[in-house]
């Protein structure tokens, strides 16, 4: 099954994902990208606001971008890049041992005048921890193939 641009309906909600957030991969990720010390240390990072070690923001991006990617090669999702974000806001922090899942809505779908074998879409995209709070949002821009 493919889903292409005619497929997809404003308003159209969707919740998926499963990601489960290590303690080495918030580390890891934080000594390449990331360094900050209350990315990667116990004592300096209960001396912030987070309390103990969070993960980067950048990090949660990366793992909302997985968790999106596995959910639309399920789907067969016609997806053709994204020409960007519109807003990325962090929410609440995310911690090694949370669990993460998405929800992602369809806000506009628009076919393209000049090119006929695409559209684009924009939608919202949450993630929410195991305690159901809203820790990221992002609104974004995707391009998404026709039917031919």
């Amino acid at each position: 099954m493919a889903q292409y641009l005619e497929d997809l309906v404003v308003g159209e909600v969707c919740h998926f994902g499963h990601y489960e957030v290590t303690r080495e991969d918030v580390i890891d990720f934080a000594r390449k990208f990331d360094p900050q010390p209350f990315h990667l240390d116990d004592e300096a990072a209960a001396k912030t606001h987070f309390g103990r070690i969070a993960a980067s923001g950048w990090h949660s991006g990366a793992m909302s971008m997985a968790m999106l990617v596995e959910h639309f090669n399920a789907v067969g999702h016609q997806g053709l890049g994204s020409p960007g974000i519109d807003e990325l806001r962090w929410l609440k922090p995310v911690y090694p041992g949370d669990t993460l899942r998405l929800t992602w809505e369809v806000l506009e779908v628009t076919p393209s005048r000049s090119k006929p074998d695409r559209g684009s879409i924009r939608t919202r995209t949450e993630m929410f921890n195991q305690h159901d709070e809203c820790v990221m949002r992002i609104l974004a821009r995707s391009m998404v193939a026709r039917r031919v």
